[in-house]
C-alpha cells in the first residue's frame, strides 16, 4: 500500500488574502473555509485531491529562528508547474521576489518567500 499525502496545515496572517494570491498563481481553488476547530479561521486551498489548510488564530507571532535550523520547523513548500519561466513572471506580477534557481536532474526550479515568511519552492520535471 502507498501512502499519499493529502494536505499540510500552516500558520499565516490571513488565510483568505493567502488563498486568494494561490488561487491566481497556481490554478487553485478554495475547497472550504471557516471556523477552526477550536478558535481561529481555517482556509483549505487547493486542488480537489490536495491542498494546504491555511489557519490563523487572529494573532500569530513571527516566527524567531530560521527554519532550517529548527526542529520541527517548515523549511519550503514544493510546487510542480509545466512552465517555470511563466510562472516565475507570475509570482514576480504577485509581487513576490524569487530567490535562488536551481537546474539539476531532475528539473529546474526557483524559491520565493510570501508575505508571512513561508518559502515556496516551484520546480518543473518538463
Amino acid at each position: 500500500m502507498i501512502a499519499h499525502l493529502e494536505h499540510v496545515n500552516v500558520t499565516v496572517k490571513d488565510p483568505d488574502a493567502t488563498a486568494d494570491w494561490m488561487c491566481r498563481l497556481f490554478g487553485w481553488h478554495v475547497r472550504w473555509s471557516g471556523a477552526g476547530m477550536t478558535t481561529g479561521r481555517t482556509v483549505h486551498v487547493g486542488t480537489d485531491t490536495h491542498y494546504i489548510a491555511l489557519f490563523t488564530y487572529g494573532d500569530a507571532t513571527e516566527a524567531k529562528s530560521e527554519s532550517y535550523r529548527t526542529l520541527n520547523g517548515l523549511n519550503h513548500i514544493a510546487i510542480t508547474v509545466e512552465n517555470l519561466d511563466e510562472m516565475e513572471k507570475q509570482v514576480k506580477a504577485e509581487g513576490f521576489e524569487t530567490g535562488e534557481h536551481y537546474d539539476y536532474e531532475p528539473g529546474r526550479r526557483f524559491y520565493f518567500h510570501d508575505r508571512d515568511g513561508i518559502e515556496f519552492e516551484v520546480v518543473s520535471y518538463v
